[in-house]
Order: C-alpha cells, then structure tokens, then sequence
C-alpha cells in the first residue's frame, strides 16, 4: 500500500485523479445536456431546470458530509468507492434512456449519478483536509481544481467529438466507465484513519458554525455560487443559439474556459499558500468583475473566446485555490466532512437555484442585463471579503 506521509506528492496525484470524475459528470450536466436538449429541439429554460435538478446533489452535501463523518471508524476511502461506483452505474444507465419519452427517468438516473459522485466529493474533501498541512491547502486545492476542470474541460471536447460522430448514448457509456477508472487508485493507498469520539460530531459542529468568522464565510460561498450558477447553462446556450456554434467549437470554446481555470487555480494556489488567501482573492476577483462586464461586447466567437478564458483563468485563481483554501484553514478536520461539506452545500444552493432559473432569466432579462447582474454579485463578494479574518494555523494534523 503506498503511503501519503512517504510519498508527499502522491496526495496531489490522488485528489487530482478523484476530482477529475466530478469534472466529466459536470461536463455532462453543463454542457452536453445542452447540446443534446438543443439537438432534441428541448427549450432552454427546460434544459436550464433539468440540468439544475441533476446537479442539486452538490446542494444535498450536507448530508453527505455528517454521514460520512458518522460512519468516520470506517474511514473515508470505503465513500469514495461506493460513491464512485453509484455514479458510474447510473450514468451508464443513462444511455439506454430516451429524455423526450422518459424525462423522469433520465433525469432521476442523472441525479442519482451525480449524488454518488457527491459521496466521493464529500470523502475525498474530508481525507484532504485530515492529511494536509496549512501550507499545502492552496496547492492542493489547486491540484482538485486541475483534477475538476481537466474532467470538464477533457469532457467537452472528448464528449463533443463522440456526441457528434457516435451519438450521444455513447457519451454517456464513455462517461461511466471514465468514472469507475477513477476510483482504483484509492484502492492502493493507506489511509489513517482519525478517531471521532461518538457523539461528539454534532457539538463540535454547533461550535464552528457559531463563530463569526464562520458565518462570514458561509455568506461569501452563497454569493459566489449565484455567480457562477447565472453563466453555467447559458454561456453553451449563448454560443450554440446566438453566435451558432456547432457541437465541436461549442466543446473546444468551453473546454479553453476550464482549461484557464485550472492555469488560474495552479498559479492562485502558489500565491495563495505565499502571500495569503485574501490578497489572492481581492485582485482575482476585481479582474473577475472586470471581464463579466465585458460579456457584453462579446458578440463574435473571437471576442466571447478571450472573455470568456479571462473569466475562467480569474474563478480559477479566486475561487477554486485561494477561497477554497480559506474554508479549509477554518475547517475543523474532526468534523471535515460534516462542517466542510455544510459550507460548499450552501455555497452550491446558490449555484444550483441561480442556475435552475437562469433560462427564464435570459429571457425577462436579455443577454447584455444578465451579464451586469452577473458582475455585480462579484462586487458584492468584494464587500464581503472585507469582513473575514484570515488564519492560518500552524499546526498539522
């Protein structure tokens, strides 16, 4: 069995490695139900609330998190098997369902898809933050968000091509068997487990989340999830309906989004664990709202390309290194799972509730109004930021 302690670098490999199967089941949420709705000749704002509904397992973590944290004297590794295993059985499942004829159906599989993929998350989160120091949570996070966004970013293009040239159910066959691909590293890992006194989680949970600095936190997620959540399904529907992107370009043009994503969460990793949390995210997000406001002028693919990449290299650098290290760095690894989970559940309420109506937003909005209100929920995290109070604790665990 290989062993973390021993092999330093292993954990970026692995937490990459799982964080790369929630990436193709978010591709699959985000981008290819909208090409295959579109094919389909499904509306947007159906397309908006099915994607929605498929993805409210990212909402449902809170109780994911304390269950996991519950059956703790198990460890976390056995989660992430049976997690990974649900998913890739009901999304292989999936293929087999036609949505215009059994859109129950096909949308239940994919939601419970997506929550044993959650189970994994919510695992996988829990063992980062037990086998972690503080100093290395910027670059592992980095490496989670390099593992997420390369699924995604791999997922749209690979999952395009074969949509296009092999049909979507074979999509949903490739999504499955990438995902059980994912799990068999876990499998060779030694894992110590943490000791979690029964009865204690709840207490300890109350105590966490009574702390201002806590709550402060929990706030920011909120807001940052709402903006995130208003470009999920309407940037893929902008290029396909609007600028007439076919399948392929649609896939590559989303992929460049993620890819600088993961450029973004690398380099904000670095700084973050170097120059702290909240300076990363101060200049990060300002060049955020700076590029949101410029979606309006993107009415050429050329234009929406380079935006569109600014955007994705800015979330990267912000929220997927230097936020998500914050939440670690306040994160009580005794109740890693119950309390980490809780805070990005709310943090995904946001972005799943913003995104199940976005389509009907586009439509009483216009494009142009939409992306102002986008940028204006990024000023609003700036405000908030101004309240938290950075710790880094020195100690490891």
């Amino acid at each position: 069995m290989l062993e973390l302690s021993k092999h330093p670098f292993l954990k970026y490999i692995l937490f990459g490695n799982l964080y790369f199967s929630e990436g193709l089941i978010y591709a699959l949420a985000s981008v290819i139900i909208v090409l295959y709705f579109t094919e389909k000749d499904i509306s947007i704002s159906t397309t908006a609330l099915v994607g929605g509904i498929v993805s409210s397992p990212w909402v449902l973590k809170f109780i994911l998190g304390p269950t996991v944290d519950f059956f703790g004297r198990y460890g976390r590794k056995i989660f992430i098997i049976i997690g990974g295993a649900i998913g890739a059985i009901s999304i292989l499942m999936v293929a087999f369902v036609d949505p215009i004829s059994s859109m129950i159906l096909f949308t239940l599989l994919l939601f419970i898809g997506h929550a044993g993929v959650i189970l994994l998350d919510v695992s996988a989160d829990a063992w980062a933050i037990q086998t972690t120091k503080t100093n290395e949570r910027g670059k592992v996070n980095a490496a989670m968000s390099t593992g997420i966004f390369f699924g995604i970013a791999f997922g749209g293009i690979l999952l395009a091509f074969i949509a296009t040239y092999f049909g979507f159910e074979m999509v949903f066959i490739t999504t499955a068997i990438l995902i059980s691909l994912s799990i068999f590293l876990p499998l060779y890992v030694k894992e110590d487990r943490i000791e979690i006194k029964k009865g204690t989680v709840k207490p300890l949970l109350i105590k966490e989340f009574k702390k201002r600095n806590t709550q402060i936190v929990i706030f920011l997620l909120f807001v940052l999830g709402l903006n995130f959540g208003m470009l999920r399904f309407i940037i893929p529907e902008y290029m396909t309906n609007v600028l007439l992107l076919d399948k392929i370009q649609t896939g590559s043009l989303t992929s460049i989004y993620y890819i600088l994503i993961i450029i973004g969460a690398l380099l904000g990793g670095f700084l973050a664990d170097k120059w702290g949390r909240k300076k990363i995210s101060y200049i990060t997000l300002a060049g955020l709202l700076i590029s949101l406001a410029l979606l309006v002028f993107a009415d050429t693919w050329e234009k929406l390309g380079i935006i569109y990449g600014i955007i994705g290299f800015m979330t990267g650098a912000s929220s997927y290194s230097a936020i998500a290290a914050l939440m670690m760095d306040i994160t009580n690894p005794k109740v890693g799972a119950a309390q980490y989970s809780i805070m990005a559940s709310i943090g995904n309420l946001g972005m799943i509730g913003i995104s199940m109506i976005s389509g009907s937003l586009i439509i009483i909005l216009g494009y142009n109004k939409f992306f102002l209100y986008a940028a204006l929920t990024v000023g609003l995290t700036l405000l908030i930021l101004y309240f938290i109070k950075e710790t880094h604790k020195k100690e490891s665990y």
